[in-house]
């Protein structure tokens, strides 16, 4: 079977260096997610297949978030509103899914995962892999601020894992099988 020219591409065997590694392998798994989103219907694009209840939208809701939440409350230690506001809150306050507030559209969803993406790679452009995350913002004390390297090692995974959840929910909607 060939493969599809418009699908993400990983880094090339001539990335050696683990930091520029690393950040290769986060913008080619952020394409990958995009690119299996694109061709959903807006119906799709907000319909649960899985018992837990999310829809697509709502995880490029959670992983623009993720970004944010990592990177700028995070390592740079800035002050967010709302870190948490990707996920649907029980009675109880406890975390129960994602969820896009009312109101926002598709189009808006996709503009501020870019938007954060962008952000992100600006934070992690001259940044070297072993500095520490900054006090306060998500890490009160430096015996909790882990390193960049951690940080970005910790978004490829939830990326990863993520776009595998990606790859079953569009075979499910369409037939569209993962590389």
């Amino acid at each position: 079977m060939e493969k599809n020219p418009a699908a993400p591409r990983e880094p090339g065997h001539e990335v050696g260096d683990a930091h520029g590694l690393l950040l290769a392998y986060l913008d080619y798994y952020r394409a990958v997610v995009l690119a299996k989103v694109d061709g959903l219907s807006e119906e799709e694009l907000r319909t649960s297949r899985l018992p837990s209840g999310w829809a697509p939208v709502e995880l490029v809701w959670h992983l623009a978030h993720v970004e944010r939440r990592w990177l700028r409350w995070g390592f740079l230690g800035e002050a967010v509103e709302e870190p948490w506001s990707d996920w649907l809150h029980g009675p109880d306050g406890e975390k129960q899914r994602w969820a896009v507030p009312e109101g926002v559209s598709t189009p808006e969803v996709l503009e501020t995962f870019r938007r954060q993406v962008a952000d992100s790679r600006t934070i992690t452009a001259d940044a070297a892999p072993d500095a520490r995350a900054a006090i306060g913002g998500r890490f009160a004390s430096a015996g909790e601020a882990p390193a960049l390297g951690w940080i970005l090692f910790h978004l490829l995974q939830e990326y990863a894992r993520h776009a595998g959840h990606l790859d079953v929910v569009r075979e499910l909607a369409d037939g569209t099988r993962g590389e």
